[in-house]
């Protein structure tokens, strides 16, 4: 399996803290060099280690607000 290569751009807000540290992040991630994406998931404490997430486009991040928009 290839190496995936990611550079957290931005760190926007830490949504919780698991009690070994890890931490539900809400980042602008660049994989592989590619264009960044706000990008959800749980990080180690060094961020070294991640796990499963989920990235979004501009458009699509900017379509979750929305939707969270109308439920308040």
């Amino acid at each position: 399996m290839a190496d995936i290569k990611f550079e957290i751009k931005e760190t926007l807000g830490v949504l919780s803290v698991s009690p070994k540290g890890w931490q539900k992040e809400l980042n602008l991630v660049s994989w592989n060099d590619a264009e960044p994406k706000y990008d959800i998931r749980e990080w180690s404490p060094e961020h070294d280690k991640m796990g499963k997430g989920i990235t979004l486009s501009r458009d699509e991040f900017e379509k979750l607000k929305e939707i969270i928009g109308q439920e308040n």
